[in-house]
């Protein structure tokens, strides 16, 4: 239950919705209830005259029983046609009477259920932005462990089931039962022999349908879980569709996607026969109670112990409950598989960023002085990849990081906007352990530009822009002219208006970085870290970029990671990382001087050239 009080809480405020749902449901229960009333005067007025011919001058005292009906229709059929008795009269008042009664019924319904449409899309609207929030505010390690079609699946797939569990609530809680405590009480009424013969009933009922749904939590979790596999496999089979065909992996992907399709639609399948097992079998079970209590009636009939008009709207309420008790049961079974869900969603939005900001971090306005590694460890999954490093970065310098694939650099160059938190020794800027800033205000100074450029399904200018999303549409040019990305745009379908797609899959790879260096451009950053900005492109895409990179180096402190030696010569000082440690320090010449593994670095890249 502890879930699904949580998940309630998306609701709030409850009483908003709660409240007048309340009343429309109970407004439509006895309105709806009232409508079955109407059998008996309509059926004594066609079968049994005497029982509503009486001359009734004055409005009679309220009570509630078929008397005071019976005096209130004579006394309006008295002041309507002055008391003449016509059994059509009769027959239009009640009319009358039951058409406004139905009116009223099914108004007070409609509002009901626009109450609760309006507590649904607020509920989803409200859960599935803080589920959204949350994962924006996970450190970048989460996401190298989790699938991330499993995230999507949990966002979209499982946080629409939940918002039906918490909006099903209302529902079993006031229109169901105000229905049932309805008709029972108007059962009792009529007859307390015939209600004590069904009451016997429907424990029954209750006992049938909840072992059938009992079973249905634990295949809607798996059902979701599946679900999530599924999302991951078509997010992969999308994302990598060039490499997949490459290779002619379509059979391969197409048979995964199938696999896991096939084990969904079996759980599927099951928990749907179980669903639609509990609407029939109620049925069927009232059925069968009708067949009882038309035996037990028509004994009472014969009896003189009840009027026939009084067993035909018995009846009539009779095979009415079974309806909302079956509807109480389905919403039993809905809210059971989204308690299932929700345990997902909620494992999810329970995550808490490695990354936590300090109680009293500050922030940091301005870039003064230096950055500092002092005996930086990291290590990933009990891993040592960071082994004690130690060096400074003033102000205005480039430093290189080089060295073998795997021996740590671009780890080094995450930890600085602190994507991912040391586990050992601290990094300082201008003196202060960057924990101590707001993460906010950290990344605020920091510029990034990877090999693995990231754009989005967006147009250009909004690309551009994200570094800075008050730019005016002149400084977005003045970046993309830094960032040689200026004529290349203008020769697009809609320049600066043109949408790029997927991951910017329109442009080449020289132009998505160009455009990545724009945007570093435009937000114009104190600390710029380049990952490698040119390793991926071929020789006139990467003088392009190279050229647009010297720009953006100018007059900044820069960290630089490249493969390419010939890009870093002129760096003020070059660091060689191996294995997680820094095994050579220098300039360019000095390096080359010392004879050791930048050397060899150096001489096997000639070599390949």
């Amino acid at each position: 239950m502890g879930i699904y009080w949580r998940l309630l809480g998306f609701a709030k405020p409850v009483e908003k919705y709660a409240i007048p749902y309340f009343f429309y449901t109970l407004f439509h229960a006895l309105f709806n209830t009232f409508n079955f009333i109407m059998i008996i005067p309509i059926v004594n007025t066609l079968f049994d005259k005497s029982a509503m011919v009486e001359q009734v001058t004055e409005m009679p005292h309220f009570a509630l029983n078929m008397d005071y009906f019976n005096a209130m229709v004579n006394y309006l059929l008295f002041t309507v046609y002055g008391g003449q008795y016509d059994v059509m009269n009769l027959l239009v008042l009640l009319a009358l009477f039951i058409s406004f009664s139905a009116f009223l019924s099914n108004l007070f319904r409609y509002l009901g259920q626009r109450t609760i449409e309006n507590m649904k899309i607020n509920t989803l609207r409200r859960l599935r932005n803080a589920v959204f929030d949350n994962v924006m505010g996970l450190n970048v390690g989460y996401f190298s462990n989790e699938r991330k079609g499993d995230i999507m699946s949990k966002i979209t797939s499982d946080v629409q089931v939940v918002q039906f569990c918490i909006t099903n609530t209302l529902q079993v809680a006031f229109r169901e039962p105000f229905l049932i405590i309805g008709y029972m009480f108007a059962m009792v009424k009529l007859s307390w022999e015939l209600t004590i013969f069904s009451a016997i009933y429907l424990p029954i009922v209750a006992l049938v349908i909840g072992s059938i749904v009992k079973r249905l939590r634990r295949s809607a979790k798996e059902a979701q879980e599946n679900f999530g596999d599924m999302t991951s496999v078509l997010d992969e089979s999308l994302s990598g569709v060039k490499v997949i065909k490459s290779y002619n992996a379509e059979g391969y992907f197409k048979r995964k996607f199938h696999a896991i399709n096939d084990r969904f639609s079996a759980i599927s399948r099951a928990m749907a026969r179980r669903q639609q097992l509990a609407s029939p079998m109620s049925e069927f079970l009232g059925i069968v109670a009708a067949g009882g209590l038309l035996i037990f009636g028509g004994y009472l009939v014969l009896n003189s112990s009840l009027q026939v008009a009084e067993f035909l709207t018995y009846l009539g309420i009779f095979t009415q409950i079974t309806r909302p008790v079956r509807s109480f049961t389905d919403a039993f079974s809905n809210i059971n598989q989204g308690i299932a869900a929700g345990e997902r969603v909620l494992s999810l939005l329970d995550t808490r960023s490695a990354i936590q900001e300090a109680p009293e971090a500050v922030v940091l306005t301005e870039f003064k002085d230096c950055i500092e590694f002092r005996d930086v460890r990291f290590s990933y999954e009990n891993k040592e990849v960071i082994c004690g490093v130690s060096f400074t970065v003033h102000k205005g310098e480039t430093v290189a990081l080089v060295g073998p694939s795997g021996g740590g650099k671009s780890t080094l160059s995450d930890l600085v906007p602190r994507f991912y938190d040391v586990t050992g020794g601290e990094i300082l800027i201008d003196g202060r352990n960057i924990k101590e800033y707001t993460v906010e205000s950290l990344r605020n100074i920091l510029g990034v530009v990877a090999q693995d450029t990231i754009l989005f399904n967006d147009t250009i200018e909004n690309n551009i822009r994200l570094g800075k999303p008050d730019a005016s549409l002149s400084e977005i040019e003045h970046a993309a002219r830094i960032a040689n990305a200026h004529g290349f745009i203008l020769e697009t379908e809609q320049g600066y208006q043109t949408n790029i797609g997927d991951r910017g899959v329109k442009l080449s790879g020289g132009q998505r970085q160009r455009l990545s260096i724009a945007r570093a451009v435009l937000k114009n950053p104190s600390i710029l870290i380049l990952d490698e900005a040119t390793s991926a492109l071929d020789t006139e895409s990467e003088k392009l970029v190279q050229e647009a990179l010297d720009s953006l180096l100018v007059g900044r402190t820069s960290i630089v990671i490249a493969h390419r030696l010939s890009t870093i010569c002129n760096a003020d000082k070059i660091l060689v990382v191996e294995q997680g440690r820094i095994v050579e320090t220098g300039t360019h010449q000095e390096l080359i001087e010392m004879g050791g593994l930048y050397c060899k670095l150096v001489e096997m890249q000639h070599m390949a050239s």
